[in-house]
């Protein structure tokens, strides 16, 4: 199917679209949380998609392709918005061990609950790291910040949730 898109099937990139829209869509949304703004970085992504369907070489799956320019889409919304890292003040600071938690303490409503009410960017790094899989290096190329501020804003992302789920 990828190939006939890239030949300029029209049916062939319906059937992609089709596919992937869903998955997409929710990326966008857990990243964004507007579902207007999820919509159009959507719908956008698939239009550069498509457009730059030349570029892509099978190194990784069409899904992988597309999630990444689907991310980088809701990221650079975000930045436009002005949304992302209110507070970067503290870059580079050290670390803290882990809370222990147990998983039978928190129940999925709650962490969803507790997702919506963290400031964006902690979201933004929680989302990467635990919903989408991206390791530190990786949060940090897309989020054009230091592998170390990714993980000091994911541990302070992190206790901030386990503090408003407690408190639910």
């Amino acid at each position: 199917m990828v190939e006939q898109s890239k030949q300029g099937n029209q049916n062939a990139q319906y059937q992609l679209y089709g596919l992937y829209v869903d998955a997409m869509f929710n990326v966008a949304m857990r990243l964004l949380t507007i579902r207007e703004d999820a919509e159009d970085v959507l719908q956008e992504s698939f239009v550069e998609a498509f457009k730059k369907l030349d570029t892509f070489r099978f190194e990784s799956t069409f899904g992988a392709w597309l999630k990444r320019i689907v991310i980088n889409r809701s990221i650079n919304h975000l930045k436009a918005k002005r949304l992302l890292f209110a507070s970067m003040e503290n870059e580079g600071e050290p670390v803290e061990e882990d809370e222990k938690i147990e998983d039978d303490d928190f129940e999925m409503e709650k962490i969803k609950t507790g997702l919506a009410q963290l400031p964006e960017g902690y979201r933004q790094i929680i989302t990467l790291y635990l919903i989408e899989g991206y390791d530190h290096v990786e949060i940090g190329e897309i989020l054009q910040i230091t592998t170390s501020t990714s993980k000091s804003q994911y541990h302070r992302a992190k206790k901030k949730l386990i503090q408003i789920v407690k408190e639910l």
